[in-house]
């Protein structure tokens, strides 16, 4: 699987509003190597960021390889699920306030 395709296809256009990735293929893994995408972020660090999550992974069953959360906006963002070593990306949607708490 190419993390970058597969992440746009989740996406279907929708912005990132910021993002952290990361492929820990050592076991002391540290942070150094996450592929992060801030806040407020140009066009140019957008095309760095997608450019370097294109690379192939295994997302098949197996030891999970891809970990991460991307924010859409204030309300949704894509999480990384994994059962038994396959992966996907899940999509959050914050549950609307209920009235008696407002």
């Amino acid at each position: 699987m190419n993390a970058k395709q597969e992440l746009l296809e989740v996406l279907k256009g929708a912005s990132i509003k910021c993002a952290n990735i990361y492929f820990p293929e050592k076991y002391d893994y540290k942070g150094e190597e996450d592929i992060v995408l801030k806040v407020n972020h140009s066009p140019a660090d957008l095309e760095e960021f997608l450019n370097q999550l294109d690379r192939e992974y295994d997302n098949g069953y197996g030891g999970q390889e891809l970990y991460g959360t991307i924010w859409i906006d204030d309300i949704q963002w894509l999480s990384r699920g994994e059962y038994d070593g396959s992966e996907w990306w899940d999509w959050n949607v914050i549950p609307d306030i209920p009235n008696n708490l407002k």
